[in-house]
């Protein structure tokens, strides 16, 4: 992956094979591909393309997803929600710990931005640092110092 502060690239991408995990299929032969698109500087975000073929399967989520529909439908329910149809344009967030069984009609593609959550207590650490350095550092010397930390 590239170290560029932009980065492009297009969905017309060669996938690469990503098999669900076996003992996660509950009906037919769902094949899934994807492909990494981008990934953020400290591992802990990246964005992906994937498709699958017509199937029914658990997923077990250990990390944050936001998933938009590209093509074809999918079928997600779990415990606490009905069978929920969604298309190409629904977007649709599964939070760390999230559990879903999904039926595949036909074909479907996502697009899916994955980020690892970190501890509460890190996240609030981190908010405080940068709070405190936006009151202590003006503007100018804080554009200097990120762009000091990139080179």
């Amino acid at each position: 992956m590239s170290r560029a502060l932009i980065e492009t690239t297009n969905l017309a991408v060669n996938l690469t094979p990503r098999p669900i995990e076996p003992s996660w299929i509950i009906e037919g032969n769902p094949v899934a591909q994807w492909c990494v698109l981008s990934q953020s500087a400290d591992g802990l975000a990246s964005t992906m393309v994937w498709e699958c073929s017509e199937g029914r399967f658990n997923w077990y989520y250990d990390f944050d997803e936001t998933v938009l529909i590209l093509e074809g439908s999918i079928v997600l329910e779990n415990d606490t929600m009905p069978p929920t149809r969604y298309v190409a344009g629904d977007v649709i967030f599964f939070k760390d710990g999230a559990h879903a069984r999904w039926h595949v009609e036909g074909r479907v593609r996502k697009l899916a931005f994955c980020r690892k959550t970190q501890p509460v207590w890190l996240g609030f650490a981190l908010r405080v640092f940068l709070k405190l350095r936006k009151i202590l550092l003006p503007a100018d010397e804080r554009q200097a110092a990120s762009l000091m930390g990139s080179s």
